[in-house]
């Protein structure tokens, strides 16, 4: 997973992650990777239109973005 969020940082493409948050609540995010460290990541969320910053051990899934019918 960490492999998939640094090639996404590298080539600037949104991508989907489902995250849980300090709460226990889980969402589904379309993201754009900005910044990785060894235990978070910054990025923009396109779901929430903000910046935002994510707990890596708190992300349950990555993967390339789906298109809907």
């Amino acid at each position: 997973m960490l492999q998939f969020l640094k090639r996404a940082c590298e080539s600037d493409t949104p991508i989907e992650i489902i995250y849980m948050d300090r709460n226990n609540q889980i969402s589904q995010r379309t993201i754009k990777v900005l910044s990785i460290s060894t235990t978070s990541m910054k990025a923009y969320c396109y779901t929430k239109r903000q910046f935002r910053t994510f707990k890596i051990g708190n992300i349950l899934s990555t993967g390339p973005i789906r298109r809907g019918a």
